[in-house]
């Protein structure tokens, strides 16, 4: 039997599945703990670069342990497809960048409203779809969702936005291939390069993709996010230039190297210490990674 059958027969009926007892054990507290467990988020807003503003949900501390758990104990272990690049081990904006490096046409589109669009419904659909009981998938649901939908700030969204969405990567996927394109998706970053200039296929990739975001409750944002690039313009992908290997924009490493030589002279720096230490680390991240 395969393990999808195995999965749907294992649910299929009232109390199936693997319970909150079981849930409680793995997670490390009493069933009574944990379904006493209230959860509470903070929420704030912070400025996008590109303008406007992000909502925030960030859970309280107990409960932001507690996702932490939930994370290494039981998300951890679940595949997402391998399509899906952000926020997975091993990958980085670096290895999403290369796959479409070197590419004549890079498509790139931006789901709108990523992860409050990931409804606590299709949640609680994973959680029962990968062996727990009716009521322990609730109780998942429950502790890592938030009004509705995934929260922004909460440490198992990122991963549960790959997890949820194993059918939309394997869909897209399957639309790349069949064009003879490549397809990766990082978090709300979606991205189509093509190995001849073919308007037919372009178009079919941005038609198709419109299509099974609806179905699977998405929507792209409007055109100004829609980026279709050709070898002869700068082909962006999740903040790398890909017209060769993967590296920082031009106007970016210019930037950081004012910004070192001010640190150097003893000048004052639009950046922190911590800040500049990040730069250089995704720096060295791009420039050692193969071409």
């Amino acid at each position: 039997m395969a393990l999808g059958d195995f999965l749907r027969r294992l649910v299929s009926g009232p109390g199936k599945g693997l319970g909150v007892e079981e849930l409680a054990r793995r997670l490390g507290l009493s069933p009574e703990e944990l379904q006493a467990v209230q959860p509470a988020y903070r929420e704030f807003t912070i400025p996008k670069r590109a303008g406007g503003s992000r909502r925030i949900a960030a859970p309280a501390p107990d409960l932001k342990q507690l996702q932490r758990r939930i994370l290494q104990r039981l998300l951890s272990r679940l595949k997402a497809h391998r399509s899906a690049t952000g926020f997975e081990r091993g990958q980085s904006i670096v290895t999403n960048a290369l796959v479409h490096a070197r590419k004549p046409v890079v498509v790139r589109m931006d789901i709108k409203d990523f992860f409050g669009s990931t409804s606590t419904k299709r949640v609680e659909a994973y959680f029962r779809a990968v062996g727990w009981s009716g009521e322990a998938a609730r109780l998942l649901t429950r502790l890592s969702t938030h009004e509705g939908s995934l929260p922004q700030g909460a440490p198992t969204s990122p991963r549960l936005s790959n997890l949820v969405n194993v059918r939309l990567d394997a869909r897209l996927s399957a639309l790349a291939r069949k064009l003879g394109a490549a397809y990766t998706r990082y978090a709300d970053d979606i991205t189509f390069s093509f190995p001849a200039e073919d308007r037919s296929a372009i178009g079919a990739a941005i038609v198709t993709t419109k299509r099974v975001l609806a179905d699977e409750g998405y929507a792209l944002h409007q055109k100004r996010k829609l980026h279709i690039r050709r070898r002869h313009q700068q082909q962006l992908v999740t903040g790398l230039v890909v017209n060769d290997r993967p590296r920082l924009p031009r106007s970016t490493r210019r930037w950081l190297r004012a910004i070192e030589h001010h640190v150097a002279t003893g000048r004052d720096a639009t950046l922190t210490a911590a800040q500049l230490a990040g730069w250089r680390a995704l720096q060295s991240m791009v420039a050692r990674k193969p071409a």
